[in-house]
């Protein structure tokens, strides 16, 4: 169960079971693969894990960010699609949380035989609320994020990340998102997050022809209750699971059940 650092462009590692199905785990917006720490003991026993890094966060190449690349969702599922055809990935177990879910839906409409399920923590396709749809967020709430980001990208990220977070009780999660936010290219996090935050996916979840997961949890400031059910009506023959579990980061507040539901799911054995 040794550890394989293939590093390069996106930082990849290849760890756990050697002889496991294969099991991808992509970050969200100003993340990197360490938010996957709690969980990754209970997966690895079963699976052989492949964590990256968005290039712009975490140890990913800062010289491979460019701006216009990374100015869509399309520029990261590139990446995501490059590792798997570098490291001749079949059957993949796509695990995404939160924009990262997207990022999954993308590359599986555009490559479904490469993978074999996908698994969405807190996907929302839209952040925006619409007539007849519910984001969680008004365009002028998007408008004064990004431009408090832009203004002043580690004073938003030391306000937002422990609401992000939720779970006020346990102060010393939302710390660490914010660290994780604070160790992300400024840059790099501008362009992501007006990429995520102004994005709008919602044509290509009909799409999505693998067995899916939705993991959503309970109470959740960034993918509200009526996003994860709006994925669920979408996607044909999708799964939606509520975990026992409260803020965006379900792999840091709750990562046994997390971790519970994302192997049951992934072995054929869930709802």
């Amino acid at each position: 169960m040794g550890d394989v650092h293939i590093g390069g462009r996106n930082n990849v590692l290849i760890t756990g079971r050697p002889d496991g199905p294969v099991m991808m785990l992509a970050n969200g917006f100003g993340c990197d693969q360490n938010m996957w720490r709690l969980v990754r003991p209970a997966l690895a026993e079963r699976f052989r894990l492949v964590l990256f890094d968005h290039v712009g966060s975490g140890q990913a190449e800062r010289s491979a960010w460019r701006p216009e690349r990374y100015a869509s969702l399309d520029g990261y599922t590139d990446d995501i699609l490059r590792i798997c055809a570098e490291l001749e990935l079949r059957q993949v177990v796509f695990v995404g949380h939160s924009v990262g879910a997207m990022m999954g839906v993308l590359a599986a409409n555009r490559e479904p035989e490469r993978f074999r399920q996908l698994i969405l923590i807190g996907p929302s396709p839209r952040y925006i609320d619409e007539a007849g749809y519910r984001g969680g967020f008004s365009a002028s709430d998007i408008d004064e994020l990004l431009e408090s980001l832009e203004s002043n990208y580690l004073g938003w990220s030391a306000a937002m990340a422990p609401v992000i977070m939720g779970n006020p009780e346990r102060p010393e999660l939302g710390q660490e998102l914010t660290n994780s936010f604070c160790r992300t290219d400024p840059q790099a996090a501008r362009v992501f997050a007006r990429t995520t935050f102004s994005s709008d996916n919602r044509s290509d979840l009909a799409r999505v022809t693998v067995p899916t997961l939705i993991l959503q949890c309970s109470t959740d400031v960034i993918a509200p209750a009526e996003v994860g059910q709006y994925v669920h009506a979408q996607i044909p023959g999708s799964v939606l699971i509520t975990l026992p579990a409260t803020g965006h980061c379900p792999q840091l507040s709750a990562p046994a059940a997390t971790a519970e539901a994302i192997t049951l799911f992934a072995a054929g054995q869930g709802p």
